[in-house]
């Protein structure tokens, strides 16, 4: 399907590959090896690998997302009314890069909607249902003072569904979002979601565009105010050694250009911040950028453009990878690799 729907506006095929995982077209069996289990936030995974938030935004698919092999699936960002986002077009390919360029603003159905959404997913499936984790963010027009409370107002309808939550301060296509992403507001936002749901466990969703002392200050605050850990990193917004057209587009950039920031990034976090949940994500393609990244000292990963680039088996071929790797190395299990 996949040369069909690289024909497609990149938007319209990203909705087509929705409405295909909601109808349950989609399945692909994974690797299940108990060397690939994890133990983190207070849950075990089978496997480091999750789908990042960006995909699936509304949790309309989450259940067709975890038949593809994803351990867990975040969705969002999720804002407390429904907005749509900016003007079309929006999101871009990046084909010689392996990469995206989205602009999408946070389109969002609203907390309300994602909470019809997990509480349907979550009706009657018990232990079976899917490790979700929900990313908050607050709407375009909320003034920086309002910010708080917009975290706030989805936290509290959709922190019953999750497995943990995921504060987004560092989406640059969001004007003042960033601006947010100081010591003083992540305190304030941690302690105050902690507020809501003091057992689930939160974690801070930073840019790669920020220094690297700033990040290590940025986690040390969040974990100082009662936060698990944080998410490294989301998209950038810098272009150096670009090949594609349409590398000017303006947006965040994900994919394979981002990979070795992104891994820096949880090297340095991890060094300074040895006891912080870190999920490493950003150009995560293959087996060998899993084990580098959990090498660097991510406890767990996401993929979302290797999922547009290698299609819906992305997750059995970067396991299968990571279990060549393992072999060759002898390492017992995931936790070895780490650091």
């Amino acid at each position: 399907m996949r040369p069909l729907l690289w024909r497609l506006d990149p938007e319209r095929a990203h909705n087509l590959a929705l409405w295909a995982l909601r109808r349950g077209w989609l399945r692909c069996r994974v690797p299940s090896d108990e060397r690939l289990r994890v133990a983190a936030l207070g849950a075990s995974f089978p496997h480091p690998l999750g789908l990042a938030a960006g995909f699936d935004k509304d949790a309309c698919a989450v259940r067709g997302i975890a038949r593809l092999g994803f351990s867990f699936v975040e969705v969002g960002t999720v804002t407390p009314v429904p907005q749509p986002g900016n003007e079309k077009p929006r999101l871009f390919r990046l084909k010689e890069d392996r990469a995206l360029i989205n602009r999408l603003g946070f389109n969002s159905g609203g907390a309300e909607v994602v909470e019809m959404n997990l509480a349907a997913l979550l009706e009657g499936a018990g232990t079976s249902a899917p490790l979700v984790a929900v990313n908050v963010g607050k709407n375009r027009d909320t003034p920086a003072e309002g910010a708080l409370q917009d975290y706030v107002s989805v936290w509290r309808r959709l922190a019953r569904f999750a497995a943990y939550g995921v504060v987004n301060v560092s989406s640059p296509n969001t004007p003042g979002l960033r601006d947010l992403q100081t010591p003083g507001f992540v305190r304030d936002v941690v302690g105050a979601l902690l507020e809501v749901a003091p057992e689930k466990p939160l974690l801070v969703k930073l840019s790669p565009d920020e220094p690297d002392d700033s990040l290590v200050e940025l986690t040390g605050e969040a974990v100082a105010a009662g936060a698990a850990g944080v998410v490294l990193t989301n998209t950038t917004v810098k272009r150096e050694g670009l090949r594609s057209r349409q590398a000017s587009e303006q947006g965040g950039l994900s994919g394979a250009p981002l990979r070795a920031r992104a891994t820096d990034a949880v090297r340095v976090v991890r060094r300074a911040n040895p006891s912080a949940v870190i999920i490493g994500v950003g150009g995560i393609f293959t087996g060998a950028d899993l084990l580098e990244r959990l090498a660097a000292g991510a406890d767990l990963c996401q993929a979302y453009t290797a999922f547009v680039y290698r299609g819906p088996s992305v997750v059995a071929r970067i396991l299968e990878e990571l279990l060549r790797e393992m072999d060759a190395r002898s390492s017992p299990d995931v936790a070895a690799l780490r650091g």
